[in-house]
Parts: structure tokens; sequence; C-alpha cells
């Protein structure tokens, strides 16, 4: 039984589909966002609107971005022969915090998953390929997930790019087995990162 009006009932349905976010917590933030004035609103969805619209994949290592070119792959103070391979955005971020790594990132948008029917091709894994034969890399970094399909994809990865000449490690594994690595402290990533092994 439904006890809210329907646009209630469609806005905690929506909050409800959020990573992460329950039935209680979808109605506390519907009814949060109705305590709200009105400019404070309008800003929200402004915020949200504009993100939407303006925020795309960087033409270089496919980061977010608002330009064509992120802040990383712009900056010429970054060892342009080392790139990263990492999952997400986040774990981008996880990794910039730790002031350690100064190379270049590709962020994949995801990892090989054939139970979830992820492929290869759903993952911006041509776009690593490409830069690899045209950028002077000497090391790439795979900064998967340590668990079954972070693994599976650095895997992959790596007998792609041996063959190309180039050294491929792999973070050790002070990351816990099963972690993501947002929610790993930044001594923890900075030791995987120095204890990282030839594939």
């Amino acid at each position: 039984m439904n006890f809210y009006t329907s646009p209630i009932s469609k806005l905690i349905e929506e909050f409800s589909k959020l990573p992460g976010i329950g039935g209680k917590s979808a109605q506390r933030l519907a009814f949060h966002i109705l305590n709200m004035d009105e400019e404070s609103v309008k800003r929200l969805t402004d915020a949200i609107t504009t993100a939407k619209k303006e925020i795309h994949y960087c033409s270089i290592c496919c980061n977010l971005t608002d330009k064509d070119v992120c802040p990383i792959c712009s900056n010429d103070e970054r060892d342009k022969t080392t790139i990263m391979v990492v999952e997400n955005p986040r774990d981008l971020v996880a990794y910039e915090k730790t002031h350690e790594y100064h190379g270049l990132y590709h962020v994949l948008h995801g990892a090989i998953s054939p139970m979830a029917g992820i492929s290869p091709d759903d993952i911006k894994l041509k776009e690593l390929i490409e830069r690899l034969s045209d950028e002077e890399i000497k090391e790439v970094i795979l900064a998967t997930n340590p668990n079954v399909t972070g693994e599976a994809t650095a895997m992959y990865i790596s007998r792609l790019i041996k063959p190309m000449g180039i050294k491929v490690t792999r973070i050790a594994n002070g990351v816990p087995v099963g972690g993501d690595l947002e929610y790993i402290d930044q001594v923890t990533l900075s030791r995987a990162l120095e204890g990282r092994r030839e594939m």
C-alpha cells in the first residue's frame, strides 16, 4: 500500500534507483528535498543537469572531464612514460590522493566479467591499446581491483601488452583481496604501488 501522493512516491522511487540507496534513505532524501527552499532545489537540479551535459571522457585517458583533455593528461610535469590502468575514475582519485604516483592513467570504466555479460569490447580497452602504439610508454601498471573480475582483466590486458615489448606490472596485494581501491587508505595504496611486480 502506498502512503504517499504520486509526486512524492515518484521522487522516492527515483532516489531508490541510485546505488547504495535503500528505501529508507530514498524517503529521507525525498523529504529533505521537499523541505529545501526553491533556490536550493534549483541549484541542485542545475548542478545535476550541468554535470550530465558537460562531463564526458577525456580524449586521451577516458577519465571524466569537462575539457577535451583532462588536467592530468595536459600536465607537462607528469611522467609520460608510465600509464596506470584503473577500473573507474574513483580509483584514479584514490591514487591521486596518495601523492606518490606521477605518471598518466587510463580509465577502463569497468572490468571484464563474462558472468555479467561484460566483454573486452564493453570497456575502454581498445583506446588503451591505441595509446600504447602511439605514445612512448615504457611501463603499464595494472591497478584493477584485487577481486576475481579485476584479476581476470589484469591478466587479459597483460597478455595483450607483453608482445608490444612494454613492461607490465601489477600493484602488490597489500590491497585486500575482494576490496575496492576507492575505499582503501593512502598508505596501503602507496605500498601497493611501491611493491608492484612484473607480470
